[in-house]
């Protein structure tokens, strides 16, 4: 019998829905062992039924729940509550499910000041009422899965490879448990450290780094770090390049920018990298700005509106 997969999104962009996709002919090899019986990127499936005639939301059940994306208002929670209660298992599905992602930035202010942000302008008053009718009403935050509900597998990325999903699927299917990278983006980067510590400050990646031919292998590049470009490699967990080990963004010769989340589920990626610049003798006030060391992972109370 093949096992039943529901899959939903909530606060996200779907790049992890293609990343379900991306797994190509793959897909047919999972499609023979696990039937898809909820996933909006594939199939019509309707939250009160197909006539809109439900009370309550209403997903079938399923022995594996994958979901993508954070909670940041109310339906979020309730979907993700359903799922919850509908699966066996939960997964979650990318870096905005596992730690918050992009749209975890907001939780630098208010769910009052993104309002007035967004519908006030410099040439306008403040509205006195902000559109609320069929608008599901926004959280105080934007959480992690697992601030709301019980996790039970996360696989992490902005968007997680296709390989690290397909891989996971299959472990599932067969009742083991998914392996995924544990080491650190730098741990897998194959540019040459020269580690002379003459380092001292760091500066905003607006120029291209320094290396030879645009086909270059990357052992012969020096590491974007010591060149003194902002790279979160040391702080980020491994895995965006799939089975191909190689960083993704390195292999473009771009620093990386901590997509992947911490190596740990528990870490901080903005002290971390302090910790790190500092203990080479890096002047870690010549940051550019560092809450960006957390763009993709803000929530669970990383980041907070900050008081006037």
């Amino acid at each position: 019998m093949p096992v039943k997969v529901a899959s939903e999104w909530l606060n996200s962009c779907s790049g992890c829905e293609i990343s379900i996709i991306d797994m190509g002919e793959r897909l047919l090899d999972v499609l023979k062992v696990a039937e898809f019986v909820h996933i909006p990127a594939l199939m019509d499936q309707k939250y009160f039924g197909q006539l809109g005639d439900g009370q309550h939301i209403n997903i079938p059940e399923a022995d594996v729940g994958i979901i993508s994306g954070g909670i940041r208002n109310e339906e979020h929670l309730e979907v993700a509550e359903e799922m919850r209660r509908k699966c066996k298992l939960i997964i979650a599905l990318g870096t905005c499910a596992t730690h918050g992602g992009i749209p975890a930035l907001s939780n630098s202010y208010t769910p009052e000041e993104i309002l007035e942000r967004y519908y006030s302008t410099e040439t306008t008053d403040k509205p006195q009422t902000y559109p609320s009718e069929d608008i599901p009403p926004l959280l105080d935050s934007c959480y992690a899965l697992d601030e709301k509900i019980n996790v039970d597998i996360y696989v992490p990325g902005c968007p997680p490879h296709s390989d690290h999903v397909f891989n996971s699927l299959v472990a599932l299917v067969e009742g083991k448990q998914p392996q995924l990278p544990e080491k650190s983006v730098c741990d897998t980067c194959p540019t040459q450290r020269e580690g002379k510590g003459d380092l001292k400050q760091m500066q905003r990646f607006l120029q291209p780094p320094q290396y030879g031919a645009p086909d270059e292998p990357l052992d012969q590049m020096r590491c974007l770090l010591e060149q003194g470009l902002m790279c979160m490699g040391p702080v980020t967990r491994a895995g965006c390049g799939g089975d191909n080990i190689h960083p993704r963004c390195i292999s473009a010769r771009v620093p990386c920018r901590g997509c992947y989340g911490p190596v740990k589920h528990d870490g901080n990626q903005l002290m971390d990298m302090l910790n790190a610049l500092a203990s080479n003798g890096i002047d870690v006030k010549t940051l550019p700005e560092r809450r960006s060391l957390l763009r993709f992972s803000g929530a669970h109370g990383m980041l907070r509106a900050t008081t006037k």
